[in-house]
């Protein structure tokens, strides 16, 4: 047992009397009675973490893969009151005959409240049941199928290779162990259950007024993040997890794949189809077909002869090549093998309970495995890009972690394979597969992430993974796996990568136009369309399936999808501010509707489909994506307008309604895409790559209304320290006119534009700018625009009528 461990230990032993102010820490109480021991403390005024002990069990060791020693040691003192304890913002209550926990705000509404027989154990496993209010909603655990709402549904988290998921698809491929639930009385609240075991969450499957929380091993320890908005929650949970970094400007242009480019002269002619086409795109993906025998970190050199070459040929005309490295090393001994033989004299990888090493076939056939809960081992890992590095491969895509295995019903390796941990908190021990499955994807992209870091300290890896845990977000990207090409498909793309940005995971994809079957030309560019406005945006498909590439289907389809890939690259300024925003607060890049205006979440309309870009961007397909028929879209409030033609929308609002509906029709070039008033966008000149200079000034789109401000956010795109700069720029309405204000510039990063053209949208008649020649007005589009000098300093302008 380890010291902390024993201390706990002893304290929790200690506790002669139920009262929970005796013996307890500054920041908590630890309450016993004949069952178990709960100890409740605070990290913030918001944050709680609770861990339970079994009556006559050994105390946990304080370890986590998640949540990290610093944040674990956090703390606030608290107020003591009868039967437990205040912070600022929350009351905490532990009945000590029971041991049920109450959590409220401190104004006595009820947060998170457990229910009668709160907790009870079977063997090493054990289940948590807390009360389900009446209206609550449940969101998050990462990228499960189910309906979007969590409520009434149950979920597994097990790590699993669900290749041609569909909805009822459970468990998938990551295992992301937290929700969040709002709509109660007390406002949004999110709970994490830290524990890496086989768990489950039941939100009223079995009784429709109790969400059971189980697992099958490990520890009761799990966090409860107040609100009391769902934001609240996420910038809080992320907080406690880690925050995404900020990716790569690149990482954020389109993307093209496929399983798989056969050959070296195949990748130049997609690269030369896509620029002959203008078609913008910054990345080409290989996929396992470039290896030699699907080895991993080996090269095919009949196929793909010179990779370094490839890779500079093609980064002339802006590509990127990502290069797929599954972490199943082929067992090839005395054949000359780097990654196996380095692996073996380095003792790195996974071993049977006899001590044996542990073989199973994958992609290149009998394969081992690495140790990813042992630093040597993930260093030796990311050590092995280098040739690629060199070769300037410039991001990497780990597959298969879950870890998938073939011919095997479990799709998994045994149980009782035999890891070692020796980091992160925990003390030196072996560990069998139970405990770390779950955890073993994330671990690879880890390694995979720091390998790249110590390799090229200052460039921002890029790193895409398929199975994650919570916290994964901190080292790489993801998408939703192998899924198919359907309309449910492409609806339920969405609602996943909602709730993987409200668990933590802002950065995620799904393969356009659905990796599986075959998708029909209508089905392809409305998926094109959707996917513009979603985080990680990238063409793929399986080797059986028809060719997917943009310009498939002909040339009216060529044109809607180059279109709207176009847009995305224009909204580049926009894109790359929401995307530091991330990585600075932990605010999702797509969200929920009812994240930034909460008042949606009672409107009268399908939103199942509709989603924000940042704050300011309304993206509302249909919610039956496959019909021709009107739908309703519902708006917080008035002030909005439509983002292709820069008109304000005009729906129908009842008395006292937060909200004004619009009525939309489906057309095949048209996904209806609206601006809050109050916003102000920035757009680039169109670019085929997002390592060209934009030609022409930056565009500022000012849509007059309450709250009016926007964000400037840039630097070089790729280092992680080095110069950059940010300003606020707003927007007074006033009876005559608007003044246009920026705030001093904070940075020193000398952007790509010289000049700054803003354009007004909403404005009527005459039009002028003190000090500014050259205003021009368009009566039928409503704007006004006129051309100014980069503004770096606190400036205003207005403009009036007369």
């Amino acid at each position: 047992m380890t010291r902390t461990a024993l201390i706990m230990a002893a304290c929790l032993a200690a506790l002669a009397s139920p009262a929970p102010a005796q013996n307890s820490p500054p920041n908590g109480t630890i309450t016993s009675n004949d069952t178990a021991s709960v100890s409740v403390s605070a990290l913030t005024d918001s944050i709680l973490r609770v861990r339970v002990v079994k009556t006559g069990s050994e105390a946990p060791e304080d370890a986590s893969w998640a949540v990290s020693s610093a944040v674990r040691g956090k703390s606030v003192k608290v107020r003591r009151v009868p039967g437990g304890f205040q912070t600022g913002s929350l009351s905490v209550r532990i009945d000590p005959a029971t041991l049920r926990l109450t959590v409220a705000d401190l104004e006595g509404r009820t947060i998170v409240d457990d229910v009668s027989g709160s907790m009870s154990f079977e063997g090493s496993r054990f289940t948590l049941r807390k009360a389900m209010p009446t209206g609550e909603q449940y969101y998050g655990l990462g990228d499960k199928t189910g309906p979007f709402n969590r409520r009434g549904a149950s979920y597994v988290n097990w790590t699993t290779d669900a290749w041609g998921f569909d909805r009822a698809t459970d468990p998938i491929y990551k295992s992301i162990p937290f929700y969040i639930a709002t709509g109660g009385p007390g406002g949004a609240y999110g709970l994490f259950l830290d524990n890496t075991w086989r768990s489950a969450f039941d939100f009223g499957h079995r009784d429709q007024n109790v969400l059971e929380i189980s697992a099958d091993g490990g520890p009761i320890d799990y966090y409860v993040v107040a609100g009391p908005t769902v934001a609240d929650v996420v910038r809080r949970y992320t907080d406690l997890t880690g925050k995404a970094p900020l990716p790569p400007r690149w990482g954020l242009g389109y993307q093209q794949s496929r399983y798989s480019y056969m050959n070296a002269t195949e990748v130049r002619e997609i690269a030369n189809r896509l620029r002959a086409d203008r078609i913008p795109t910054d990345v080409i993906w290989l996929d396992i077909d470039f290896q030699d025998r699907n080895r991993p970190f080996s090269t095919n050199t009949k196929t793909f002869p010179d990779l370094k070459e490839l890779a500079r040929d093609v980064g002339k005309d802006g590509f990127k090549l990502v290069a797929i490295t599954d972490l199943h090393i082929a067992h090839a001994p005395n054949e000359g093998y780097a990654p196996y033989d380095s692996g073996i004299a380095g003792d790195h990888f996974l071993k049977n309970p006899d001590g044996s090493l542990y073989v199973a076939p994958v992609w290149p056939g009998p394969s081992v495995f690495p140790d990813f809960t042992r630093k040597a081992s993930r260093d030796w890992w990311g050590g092995l890009y280098k040739p690629f590095v060199d070769d300037g491969i410039a991001g990497f895509w780990n597959d298969m972690n879950e870890p998938a295995i073939f011919e095997t019903p479990t799709k998994t390796m045994p149980l009782e394979t035999v890891h070692r941990i020796d980091d992160d908190g925990f003390a030196p021990r072996t560990a069998n597969h139970s405990e770390v499955h779950n955890v073993y994807g994330m671990e690879n992209g880890r390694a995979t992430y720091e390998g790249l870091l110590k390799l090229r300290p200052n460039v921002r890896p890029f790193v895409m993974t398929r199975a994650m845990f919570a916290g994964g977000q901190k080292f790489a990207v993801t998408w939703t796996g192998d899924n198919n090409s359907t309309w449910d498909h492409l609806k339920l793309a969405v609602q996943q990568m909602l709730n993987l940005g409200l668990s933590g995971v802002a950065w995620s994809g799904a393969d356009i136009p659905g990796f599986i079957g075959g998708a029909s030309p209508e089905l392809a560019t409305r998926w094109y369309e959707i996917a513009a406005f979603t985080p990680i945006y990238r063409g793929h498909a399986a080797n059986d399936a028809p060719r997917a590439e943009p310009w498939i289907d002909g040339p009216e389809h060529l044109a809607i999808r180059r279109r709207y890939i176009g847009e995305r690259y224009r909204l580049m300024p926009y894109l790359y501010a929401v995307a530091e925003q991330n990585a600075r607060t932990g605010d999702p890049f797509m969200r929920p509707t009812f994240y930034d205006y909460p008042e949606l979440a009672k409107a009268p309309c399908d939103q199942s489909m509709a989603f924000t870009l940042g704050r300011d961007l309304l993206v509302a397909p249909s919610p039956k994506p496959e019909s021709t028929y009107a739908y309703n879209v519902c708006m917080p409030g008035p002030g909005w307008f439509d983002y292709w033609s820069g008109l304000p929308v005009l729906g129908e609002r009842k008395p006292d309604a937060p909200f004004e509906v619009v009525r939309e029709t489906p057309t095949l070039d048209r996904l209806p895409v609206f601006v809050r008033g109050g916003a102000i966008v920035p757009r680039q000149p169109l670019t085929q790559t997002t390592s060209v200079m934009p030609n022409g000034p930056l565009e500022l789109h000012v849509y007059p209304g309450q709250d009016c401000s926007g964000q400037l956010y840039w630097d070089d795109g790729v280092s992680i320290r080095g110069d950059s700069l940010r300003q606020t720029v707003r927007c007074t309405l006033g009876k005559d006119g608007i003044m246009l204000h920026f705030d001093k510039r904070e940075g020193s990063f000398r952007p790509w534009w010289k000049q700054i053209a803003v354009t007004v949208h909403g404005w009527t008649g005459p039009a002028k700018v003190r000090g500014v020649a050259g205003v021009e007005t368009d009566a039928e589009r409503r704007t006004v625009r006129f051309v100014i000098p980069d503004q770096k300093r606190a400036s205003d302008f207005v403009l009036s009528r007369f």
